[in-house]
């Protein structure tokens, strides 16, 4: 009997805290929001294994302890299906680092890794059953010195070092530094063991590294306070109801002022959501896309009465409202195929949002989403005529609107346009698509284009004898920020040989002090060129006159809403002839917009209009058909 050994009692304790560690983590798995990858589903899979691994080692130790031959065959199966569940550890440690690293050679490893365990469990039950693995005495049990799972276990060993090493590069360094420190740690305490002829810490030490791949990959904590996952976590929820066929209700609750002003929610304010949100839904998902916008999803299936208890979600916010006075939007629908397909619902619910009056509520509608659908097609061709970097782009029009000159009579000035026309929807106009370009980040090559285009025109008509002053272009303010602004402005028009003076900028103002300081930086630079400068609807919001006069405005457009106004009210006219009267008097050009009738243009010629524009003079043509309006020299 010199081929086994005695090793020294077994103690519980090791395998005990290891199955109440796997019974933790499947609690935390059950309680949190993880994505449900294949790699999640192995790791999954591995703690299932380990606690199940220790339930067996402490059921064979507690048997071998009985002396009743009864017992001896059961003991043999209980020891062969410990020895399996531990090599079947492995099995998913190789699969798990292969997953993870994407590891090129995956396929060798798993197959190796496979026949590995393969063997080792048919030696295993063949040694164990004939009695060469263990035997059970008065005294105790005794191993085999040199049994196949010693091997078979060294084996796996060294394969996963192995493959980690060849993985090294293929992981972000501190989660590899990770892996091998727990690793190192399970290697010591096996050595431990073995030099104390103890084996009571072979789970433990299998699950170390197991606990390391759920803090490292798999952790995706809530939000402390609102109990919230992110929108990563949102995307898999959604991708994971398509896959199960499960319909979903969703409620979202967007309050602008805290994504523009950079504020989280007030700590009772975010107690507040969570406390009606979950007690309403109690088996519903929180999900925060940014600072001010959540979204709470929960399954049809699970609450037939789902209508009573949105409406009680909603009722639960309105004294919340009344308490911090934020404005908000809420949206709330039911899954679309269309829209889970390609996973877009914060864009979807985000265009939804772009029409909404502030403090609403809307419930979605079959034709938001043939909205969207035109939003996103939208997109996709801004997005490409971005990418195209074509000046001459077809898809973009240029049309004009011309200016009266009240001093001369004449149609010497015109503001440049901007229309799309697209294969499947024909012509969109500026507001279907100037605010998603600003936002893409895509606007400046739209500006570019119009440039281009304009002052081609430009060149031409004054090639064939048109007088034509300038035409004026819109830029948006975010533009600005492009480091490249001036110069491809610049470079545009000279690269069409036109003098500077022909191109007027119109901007509108910023209220954000870095945005004025960059203004004026590149007002200023550009101003050197001989461009020109229009401050576009003046009398729409605040204005800062000091700012005004500090940038090198020639024209203030004056908005249509202040035309209306001034005809309609004695006392709104008094205060836009005087404001008109002072720009005048510091030889700034007052533009009036949306002039539409005779009695317009008879009140805005005693207001100091130096130019007039609105449908009574023309509306947006083509700019191929401005010279209809140009005079030609004598």
């Amino acid at each position: 009997m010199n081929q086994f050994i005695r090793f020294s009692s077994y103690s519980p304790a090791a395998d005990i805290v290891a199955a109440a560690i796997c019974l933790v983590m499947i609690v935390l798995v059950v309680c949190s929001y993880i994505s449900r990858t294949r790699s999640f589903r192995l790791f999954l899979s591995m703690v299932v294994l380990l606690f199940s691994a220790s339930g067996l080692n402490i059921l064979f130790y507690y048997l071998a302890g009985r002396t009743e031959p009864a017992y001896l065959y059961a003991v043999n199966w209980l020891r062969c299906a410990f020895h399996s569940a531990v090599l079947m550890i492995f099995v998913h440690y190789v699969a798990y680092i292969c997953e993870v690293t994407h590891f090129p050679r995956q396929g060798h490893f798993l197959l190796f890794a496979n026949l590995l365990f393969a063997v080792a469990t048919v030696v295993e039950i063949i040694v164990t059953t004939q009695g060469l693995s263990f035997v059970v005495d008065d005294a105790g049990i005794r191993f085999a010195r040199r049994g196949i799972f010693i091997y078979a276990y060294l084996c796996y060993i060294i394969l996963c070092v192995v493959l980690l090493l060849w993985a090294r590069k293929l992981l972000f360094r501190r989660i590899m530094l990770g892996f091998y420190g727990t690793l190192a740690i399970s290697f010591a305490l096996l050595i431990v063991q073995g030099l104390r002829n103890q084996s009571s810490y072979t789970v433990v030490s299998l699950l170390l590294p197991v606990v390391t791949m759920l803090y490292a990959l798999h952790s995706n904590p809530y939000d402390a306070m609102l109990g919230t996952n992110d929108a990563a976590a949102m995307q898999d929820y959604v991708k994971f109801c398509r896959e199960k066929k499960l319909d979903f209700i969703f409620m979202s609750l967007y309050m602008r002022v805290f994504d523009e002003e950079g504020k989280e929610l007030p700590r009772e304010m975010q107690s507040s959501i969570r406390q009606f949100a979950f007690k309403a839904v109690r088996r519903a998902s929180l999900f925060k896309l940014s600072r001010g916008h959540m979204v709470l999803i929960f399954l049809k299936k699970n609450y037939p009465d789902y209508e009573k208890r949105i409406k009680s979600v909603v009722e639960s916010f309105y004294p919340l409202y009344d308490q911090y006075r934020f404005d908000y939007k809420i949206v709330i629908g039911e899954s679309v195929d269309e829209i889970s397909r390609n996973n877009e619902y914060p864009r979807y619910i985000h265009n939804i949002h772009s029409f909404m009056p502030e403090c609403s509520i809307h419930r979605v509608e079959a034709q938001d989403v043939v909205e969207f659908n035109r939003v996103e097609y939208v997109l996709k061709e801004l997005m490409d005529i971005s990418r195209s970097g074509d000046l001459n782009d077809p898809r973009v029009l240029v049309y004009c609107q011309p200016v009266l000159n009240v001093h001369n009579g004449q149609y010497d000035t015109a503001e440049a346009l901007m229309r799309l026309e697209l294969k499947d929807m024909g012509i969109v106009y500026p507001m279907q698509f100037i605010p998603l370009a600003e936002e893409q980040g895509c606007i400046h090559k739209l500006t570019e284009i119009i440039l281009h285009k304009t002052c081609i025109a430009v060149r031409q008509f004054t090639e064939a004898g048109y007088m034509i002053k300038r035409i004026s272009v819109n830029v948006s303010v975010s533009e600005l920020k492009n480091e490249n602004f001036c110069r491809d402005v610049i470079g545009i028009i000279e690269s069409n040989g036109i003098p500077g003076d022909k191109i007027a900028i119109e901007l509108t103002e910023s209220q954000n002090e870095g945005d004025f300081i960059l203004m004026k930086q590149k007002l200023d630079e550009l101003r050197q060129h001989g461009i020109r400068f229009y401050l576009d609807d003046f009398g729409t919001g605040y204005s800062n006159m000091e700012r005004i006069m500090e940038l090198p405005f020639d024209t203030i457009k004056f908005d249509r809403s202040m035309v209306i106004a001034s005809g309609t009210e004695e006392r709104s006219r008094r205060m836009v002839a005087n404001l008109a009267n002072m720009f005048a008097d510091m030889d700034y050009a007052v533009l009036y917009e949306g002039v539409e009738r005779d009695s317009d243009e008879t009140m805005c010629r005693d207001m100091s209009a130096a130019y007039l524009q609105g449908f009574k003079y023309s509306k947006p043509v083509p700019i191929e058909r401005l010279p209809e309006y140009l005079r030609k020299k004598v």
